[in-house]
């Protein structure tokens, strides 16, 4: 199947989740954080679309990263007991879809490689040390998603190559 890329200006927005922090080797344990937070979604009442999970991922360890399993939601939204509140400012963001069927690496792979030929170039937040070409990732995972074969939109911060930003 052809790949489509496309550039999209994402308001920023509010979103309210589990974090969970560590190693590639313990990444089983993050699929535990996005199954409890699934089963969590309820407790966000103020959930601005409660039909879609947000993954939001960023590779500030070289051995792993941080990820927030969450939900966009509200001003009002009150943060309960074990969740976390992170804020995403509006962005540039280079958009694909996974598809179902298809390697997840490979999806990735392809879309660095688009990236590296376009006038764009990966958004990295000032000061911040990141160990992976593509430094902050966000899926968007619908409800309906087969866990074990997944399909979900990608969304990559981006600039234009000639501005700094880190």
């Amino acid at each position: 199947m052809k790949e489509s890329y496309k550039l999209l200006e994402v308001p920023g927005y509010r979103a309210v989740g589990l974090k969970w922090e560590g190693a590639y080797k313990d990444v089983g344990q993050l699929k535990q954080t996005i199954r409890r937070m699934n089963e969590r979604v309820g407790e966000l009442d103020k959930a601005v679309e409660p039909d879609v999970q947000l993954g939001l991922s960023y590779h500030l360890r070289p051995d792993g990263f941080v990820h927030y399993s969450a939900y966009k939601v509200s001003e009002e939204q009150q943060v309960p007991k074990g969740m976390v509140e992170v804020r995403i400012p509006a962005m540039t963001c280079l958009y694909t879809e996974h598809q179902k069927g298809e390697v997840i690496g490979e999806t990735y792979w392809k879309l660095n490689l688009w990236l590296k030929s376009s006038s764009y170039r990966p958004f990295k937040e000032k000061g911040a040390v990141y160990y992976d070409d593509l430094p902050i990732k966000h899926e968007r995972y619908p409800a309906d998603r087969d866990e074990e074969d997944p399909h979900f939109s990608i969304l990559i911060p981006v600039v234009k190559r000639n501005e700094t930003n880190d």
